[in-house]
């Protein structure tokens, strides 16, 4: 198989045009026409995603974010993104990103989260940019507090951040990984959640939602996002068996994998 055959497979899963305007999904550099040894899936294209593909022989990374977002003036070695770049394309590695059109894709997205967080009933909510709501697997009620804690730790994030009461109770989360879009508030408030996690959410919005009853809890976009990682592995894993898949985490890896 191809370069050019994963990313058809993977438009296939997540089309291109679901991607929002300012994204910069596909091929993002390297040879189409190579054959593909061995594939390493990152949330980033970072020197370590490399060296994890240099050590299992692989020629592509399939990444969560494209590390060229808008157009740039020079390839060199004087910055963090060139110098990136440039190790890539000596190295014979090709990359593929699916960004904001896979977390579109609730299944292999907020779902993911939901999943990793034993959320019960998790499904989509109307209204906002991408998103899921569920219940807790749990009789007895969580405070903030302790909840919280279980985020942390199903998440594997190095830490949570939240501005409300650690007394307030959580019994209805919705859940949007990465960063949380503003646009998103009305559809909260009508699912009913009294909790919001994501991985970054600005603090003037976070304060307007705890005006209206509902908790925040910032968990870090690594953490939330690195939920996605074995989903896709495992969808790629079953339609291309003969291919050996490495996941790259970062710091923050889930302690459910």
């Amino acid at each position: 198989m191809k370069v050019n055959d994963f990313e058809v497979f993977l438009n296939g899963v997540f089309p291109k045009e679901n991607a929002l305007g300012y994204d910069n999904v596909g091929l993002i550099a390297g040879d189409r026409e190579k054959v593909v040894s061995a594939i390493v899936l990152s949330l980033d294209l970072t020197d370590k995603a490399i060296e994890t593909a240099r050590k299992q022989g692989a020629n592509l990374i399939i990444t969560h974010h494209p590390i060229i977002f808008g157009g740039i003036k020079t390839l060199t070695n004087d910055d963090a993104v060139g110098k990136t770049l440039i190790d890539l394309i000596r190295s014979g590695i090709s990359v593929i990103s699916c960004h904001t059109n896979l977390d579109l894709t609730d299944e292999f997205g907020n779902l993911a989260i939901a999943e990793k967080l034993e959320g019960v009933d998790p499904v989509p909510v109307e209204g906002t940019t991408c998103g899921v709501v569920f219940g807790l697997n749990t009789i007895d009620i969580m405070s903030l507090k302790e909840y919280c804690r279980f985020v942390t730790e199903k998440l594997g994030a190095s830490g949570v951040i939240t501005i409300n009461n650690p007394e307030n109770k959580v019994r209805k989360v919705f859940v949007q990984g990465g960063a949380f879009d503003e646009d998103s508030i009305e559809g909260v408030i009508k699912c009913g959640a009294d909790t919001v996690i994501s991985g970054e959410i600005k603090h003037h919005v976070c304060v307007a939602l705890e005006q209206m009853g509902i908790n925040t809890i910032i968990a870090g976009h690594s953490a939330t996002e690195q939920a996605y990682l074995p989903k896709l592995r495992q969808l790629l894993s079953e339609n291309y068996p003969g291919i050996e898949i490495t996941v790259n985490y970062n710091n923050e890896v889930p302690s459910i994998l």
